[in-house]
């Protein structure tokens, strides 16, 4: 990361452990001198949001902290810094990452370090690619993923192309006002959803008004 982007170093603590991370110093940061990020339709407005912790990622970070994810294959979409991912990689699970910053994987591999873990296996996407190089997983996670209602319907295909027959989906939305759309969009993939309010968020700095949208399907209700 050799470039006049400012970042910063902090410890969080996620249940049990605690987790080293380099951020950017505030959304202000850009930094695109071949301009593959416009190329890609980042803008220079855009271009920092990937490199901060959002309310939503501590809320699925601290949601999977106990989570059971033994012989389970675990996706995170839309990772940005990847705390969720970084909490999983401590507890050893089998976690890929994606995103579609040309800078994600680079701050992922420094805070995996950081951590004195594996490098995380990450694959840079855009959630409108047809292939399935990805393969399979028992388990999708997200946060903050709902910005523009076009990205539901987007999601909702990503998903379905990598999820495997008996799926589990748990996505964790700030109060965007688009919950109910996305979960209209999974229910014809077969999925059955909740929206819980998360138990504890004291570790916020304001209270969270969003919810966890769980999704689950097993293998016979799968839509083809």
């Amino acid at each position: 990361m050799d470039s006049p982007i400012r970042v910063r170093y902090q410890t969080l603590e996620v249940g049990s452990v605690d987790i080293h991370v380099c951020t950017l110093r505030d959304i202000k940061q850009f930094y695109d001198p071949d301009g593959a990020a416009k190329k890609m339709g980042i803008s220079s407005a855009t271009w920092p949001l990937f490199g901060i912790i959002w309310p939503s990622s501590l809320v699925l970070a601290h949601f999977m902290a106990d989570y059971d994810t033994a012989g389970k294959r675990v996706l995170e979409i839309g990772c940005g810094i990847g705390l969720p991912s970084l909490v999983l990689n401590k507890q050893n699970a089998d976690i890929t990452a994606t995103d579609y910053h040309p800078e994600t994987g680079n701050f992922l591999l420094r805070n995996a370090q950081l951590n004195n873990s594996d490098a995380i296996n990450y694959q840079q996407v855009d959630w409108a690619d047809q292939t399935r190089h990805l393969g399979q997983f028992d388990l999708i996670i997200g946060s903050d993923l709902l910005y523009e209602d076009e990205h539901i319907k987007l999601l909702a295909r990503f998903i379905e192309r990598h999820a495997a027959p008996d799926c589990k989906v748990i996505l964790v939305d700030p109060g965007r006002g688009r919950k109910n759309k996305i979960s209209v969009k999974m229910e014809k993939f077969g999925y059955r959803n909740t929206h819980i309010r998360p138990d504890d968020t004291s570790y916020l700095d304001q209270p969270f008004k969003g919810h966890i949208l769980k999704f689950k399907r097993k293998g016979e209700q799968r839509v083809n």
